[in-house]
């Protein structure tokens, strides 16, 4: 069958109708079945520890939603539980629903092994049975709450031997993120966090949760190449075009050929492409329109790196920096910071790309960082004079 034709115009409105910028906003109270429905769309939430504006799994809640409950959020993800905590992308919550499709990863992790847990067991004999038993016996338990959690050895991920033992044993699977407090994560045993009527299904082959990883990445994608589906999980690009195969043999998927992308690409058989996508977002540099950044480059002529690491003097635009989404295109971004002590919303740039009409995005975006700054609790938006679009934007003001 001979693959369905697409422009790049058409594959960006159905990759934004995927993701659930074709609908409006609710115009009520966002509650539990607006989470669910956004994250069976997106089937993902990806988690980063950078707190200058908010978590960075807010966010792409908030482009989509509007303006909603953030403990409400975490209720949604930790209480059900909907979701569980993995690797999923980077670190992510993700749909409980894929727990069976996932173990397969905590198997293969385990029988890799880690540097540092070969020191440990070098230098510590019967440590991590030790952990593993305190968890089962003080659970939910951080590292910091272990009766000997180790000494760090620097900055960033220099942890104790007690928060490197832990996370080994969530990676291979004996024990899951209970809950964060304060982003610290407390682990548990698996049958004290994830629903036994989950825990009890089988756990899938790698050819089978490789079919089930890739077919929600397409749904969540709209259309997409190999590479961009294998990206959405963090899977080979092999296991990922022999699962795309299989599904297009059962009629999962459908092949698809984008006029300008010069390269084969796969959609899900149900794919409604929006006429239109209307209205503005902020999105998150973790957000799944912008985080595979060739992705974005290639579908929205984008150019986007995050400057976190970037040392100031060399920074472009800023040093977080969301992407500003306007009509189903990335028309320029904003360096955001909430400053909790002021109750302060600050723009300290503001920037369109080029042959965009600022005049009529400036207001625009004047009214979706007031609609932030009130999400946050803050209670104004101060803008800085970096970026060509700062003028217009405190004149909207």
């Amino acid at each position: 069958m001979p693959p369905v034709r697409m422009s790049n115009a058409q594959a960006v409105r159905a990759q934004l109708g995927a993701q659930g910028f074709g609908d409006p906003r609710p115009g009520g109270s966002v509650d539990v079945r607006h989470f669910r429905r956004m994250i069976r769309r997106i089937a993902l939430l990806q988690i980063d520890s950078v707190n200058v504006l908010t978590r960075s799994h807010y966010l792409p809640v908030f482009a989509r939603l509007g303006p909603y409950d953030r403990g409400r959020l975490d209720r949604f993800i930790y209480d059900g539980p909907e979701m569980f905590e993995y690797w999923s992308h980077e670190q992510a919550y993700t749909p409980i629903g894929l727990h069976s499709a996932t173990r397969f990863k905590m198997a293969a992790s385990e029988g890799r092994g880690w540097k540092r847990i070969a020191e440990i067991e070098r230098d510590h004999p019967g440590y991590i049975d030790a952990v593993l038993d305190e968890v089962g016996e003080r659970g939910p338990i951080s590292s910091r709450l272990l009766d000997d959690p180790g000494e760090r050895t620097g900055p960033w991920w220099g942890y104790g031997k007690g928060k490197i033992a832990l996370e080994w044993l969530f990676t291979i699977g004996k024990v899951a993120v209970a809950k964060r407090a304060n982003f610290e994560r407390f682990y548990d045993l698996p049958e004290r966090v994830i629903p036994p009527e989950v825990l009890a299904q089988q756990t899938l082959d790698p050819a089978s949760a490789h079919r089930v990883r890739v077919s929600a990445a397409v749904k969540a994608l709209g259309v997409g190449t190999v590479k961009d589906v294998a990206d959405y999980f963090r899977m080979k690009v092999t296991e990922t075009a022999e699962a795309l195969d299989a599904l297009v043999d059962t009629g999962e998927a459908t092949r698809v050929d984008v006029s300008e992308w010069g390269r084969p690409a796969y959609a899900d058989p149900e794919l409604v492409i929006p006429r239109t996508i209307s209205g503005i977002a902020l999105l998150s540099p973790f957000d799944p329109v912008v985080w595979d950044r060739a992705r974005a480059e290639r579908m929205y002529g984008f150019h986007y790196r995050i400057e976190i690491y970037t040392p100031e003097p060399k920074r472009v635009f800023g040093y977080y920096v969301l992407p500003i989404l306007f009509d189903g295109q990335l028309v320029g971004r904003v360096d955001l910071k909430a400053d909790r002590q002021a109750g302060v919303l600050r723009a300290k740039g503001a920037f369109a790309e080029p042959g965009v009409d600022r005049k009529a995005l400036a207001p625009v975006l004047a009214t979706e960082l007031e609609s932030m700054a009130g999400w946050l609790g803050l209670g104004e938006v101060e803008v800085g004079n970096n970026g060509d679009l700062a003028d217009l934007l405190v004149r909207s003001l």
